[in-house]
């Protein structure tokens, strides 16, 4: 039979009086166990998605951020597809800028409230704080100068152009002709 007694006493020996060299230790330790718990619990609750809702598992994680992103010039015409349903990515000109803005898929993807600003130059209707389809220049027609905005439109587009140069990657530009 063990003797339990042992045991014991040698838990109790060191549960109450750490040593000195690891005393200090524990609530690092404690705290890097708990903020690991939260972490797991996120993920299992919110397991990585594509865009499109898909769970994916570790090979897709790793292809998912592994895809280059080629600095491209494009056209009104070349950029319209990527809106999200056509092509997956989602792009967005701002400036003659063109932002890969799918991370904020909700926002900019289908369903989202600016998404008709997906694949297209969005720069009239941010200067002009408008989501309405005549903000948008025709994909046919020629690219939209912006020389009649006044200096608050001009203001409230920089403004959103630092804002989408701070937050996402830029990708190309826009161009009347390739």
């Amino acid at each position: 039979m063990v003797d339990l007694t042992i045991i014991q006493n040698y838990y109790n020996s060191i549960s109450s009086s750490p040593s000195s060299e690891t005393a200090h230790y524990i609530p690092y330790l404690n705290a890097f166990l708990a903020i690991l718990s939260v972490y797991l619990v996120y993920r299992i609750i919110f397991p990585p998605t594509s865009p499109n809702g898909q769970v994916l598992n570790a090979q897709q994680q790793a292809k998912q951020k592994t895809q280059p992103v080629v600095y491209t010039k494009f056209t009104p015409t070349t950029l319209q597809p990527f809106n999200g349903i056509v092509e997956e990515r989602v792009l967005m000109a701002v400036k003659g800028k063109v932002y890969d803005v799918s991370a904020g898929r909700s926002f900019y993807g289908p369903g989202g409230p600016y998404s008709n600003f997906a694949g297209r130059d969005a720069s009239r209707g941010l200067a002009k704080g408008s989501f309405d389809e005549e903000m948008l220049t025709p994909i046919d027609g020629p690219m939209d100068t912006l020389g009649d905005l006044n200096a608050d439109e001009i203001q409230a587009l920089n403004d959103w152009e630092q804002h989408f140069a701070g937050k996402y990657l830029l990708c190309g530009e826009l161009v009347e002709h390739l």
